[in-house]
């Protein structure tokens, strides 16, 4: 895998502290980016830094439109994420990385991974795709980011990925609309272009229980990549990366192990 060259500098002085969450410098053998689904943000993936292998460094995307970056406009294309990233992520890429997304995360990461490759010959060691559909298949999914404001909160509870407290909280609501249209207007922007596929190695995750991505949907992911491609279906319904974080931690160790 051809890698970054030249300086060794410390990449937190580098890059713009706001787009990534890094811990101290451990000598870790890989970096692990995390991308949130939509309406989620890095606080998904706190919890994995001390789960996982030393040697991996979980490192967390935070986007803008969320929590420490509530005040800036959250990004409403898929396109304009990518480009943003590809530029903000080079100074970490000193080492051997992955990509972890789930949902909206799972494209991002595709197509930063695509990008990466076009751009800079660069090719992550492993993806790993959850809780998406194959990148080829057709849109099934409603647009929902531009409906009036009950219908799209009624969209948003059916998918039951918000909890309803926060659902039922009008003002904490009022902060929230913006992103969460934001997030599935990005979904939406997703426009599949037939590439060569990938070196990089691909594990796919899916819910037993979402039928938004059932094993069906998700085996095309292995059709992106030359190198080894995996499918596991875990327990749980379309946030089984909630339900079910300790295996898929189990999977990560023991995929980068």
């Amino acid at each position: 895998m051809d890698q970054l060259s030249g300086s060794r500098t410390n990449p937190r002085t580098l890059a713009s502290p706001s787009w990534f969450q890094t811990q101290p410098d451990s000598g870790a053998r890989y970096r692990l980016f995390c991308f949130p689904y939509a309406g989620g943000g890095s606080g998904i993936f706190r919890g994995w830094i001390r789960l996982l292998q030393p040697k991996i460094e979980v490192i967390p995307a935070l986007l803008p439109g969320r929590e420490s970056r509530l005040r800036e406009p959250a990004f409403t294309s898929i396109d304009a994420i990518v480009e943003t990233l590809s530029r903000e992520i080079v100074p970490f890429l000193d080492r051997p990385f992955a990509f972890f997304g789930h949902s909206m995360g799972a494209m991002i990461s595709f197509n930063l991974a695509r990008r990466l490759r076009a751009e800079r010959s660069i090719e992550a060691e492993h993806l790993f795709l959850s809780g998406r559909r194959a990148p080829q298949l057709p849109e099934r999914d409603p647009v929902i980011h531009d409906l009036p404001e009950p219908e799209f909160i009624a969209e948003v509870e059916r998918l039951d990925g918000t909890p309803k407290e926060v659902l039922e909280n009008r003002e904490l609501m009022e902060i929230l609309l913006p992103m969460l249209r934001a997030d599935f207007a990005v979904c939406a922007s997703f426009n599949y272009v037939p590439a060569p596929p990938l070196k990089t190695s691909i594990t796919v995750l899916g819910g037993i229980r979402d039928e938004s991505a059932t094993r069906e949907k998700i085996e095309g992911w292995c059709a992106e990549t030359i190198g080894s491609c995996s499918v596991s279906m875990l327990d749980g319904d379309h946030f089984f990366i909630n339900q079910q974080r300790d295996e898929i931690l189990r999977i990560i160790n023991r995929t980068l192990s």
